[in-house]
């Protein structure tokens, strides 16, 4: 069994409104064991014997046939979280700026993303081949040129974004699976 940490995009905004509870039954009907939902931004940790294609595939199928939206979904195993947020050079929050993780299954999306970073003078690093991280103004992330660009219609099915906090409350859920 592989513990894995699965990232919902566009979860609980834009008229996209899960209950976790519900999406926890939704993967438990799948080949899963363990299941555990974090916080109402779409954060779901487990156990499966499938590959991390396998289970995204499995996810998306359940969600989209469970709910009705276009569900894309991230699957992380806890080793890649691990070096993710071990990768991080920000703190999760200081007094002006709060880090976020823009996760992806396309490189070539975070490319993009990360010269939109360069280009408006956002704080960003590279982490991983499918992860950088920013920093945004406290009270200001949305209207960041990083929120709005992550926002975008074409990274829909490639990318979503976590607060460094979040992630460290996923890394500490995915230590507790057997």
């Amino acid at each position: 069994m592989t513990a894995y940490a699965v990232f919902l995009r566009g979860v609980n905004v834009g008229g996209i409104n899960l209950k976790m509870a519900e999406v926890k039954a939704a993967l438990s009907r799948l080949p899963v064991e363990d299941v555990s939902t974090l916080l109402a931004s779409g954060n779901a940790v487990l156990s499966s014997e499938l590959g991390p294609a396998d289970l995204k595939e499995a996810v998306q199928t359940a969600l989209r046939e469970s709910f009705g939206y276009d569900a894309w979904v991230i699957v992380m195993t806890a080793d890649d979280v691990d070096a993710t947020v071990g990768a991080c050079p920000y703190p999760p929050d200081d007094d002006s700026t709060h880090t976020y993780v823009t996760l992806s299954t396309e490189p070539s999306a975070l490319d993009e993303l990360l010269d939109l970073a360069a280009a408006s003078g956002t704080e960003h690093t590279r982490l991983s081949p499918v992860a950088t991280a920013w920093l945004a103004p406290v009270g200001g992330t949305l209207d960041s040129p990083m929120g709005k660009a992550t926002g975008k219609a074409k990274f829909k099915a490639t990318t979503t974004t976590r607060n460094l906090r979040t992630l460290l409350k996923v890394q500490a859920a995915l230590a507790k699976l057997p």
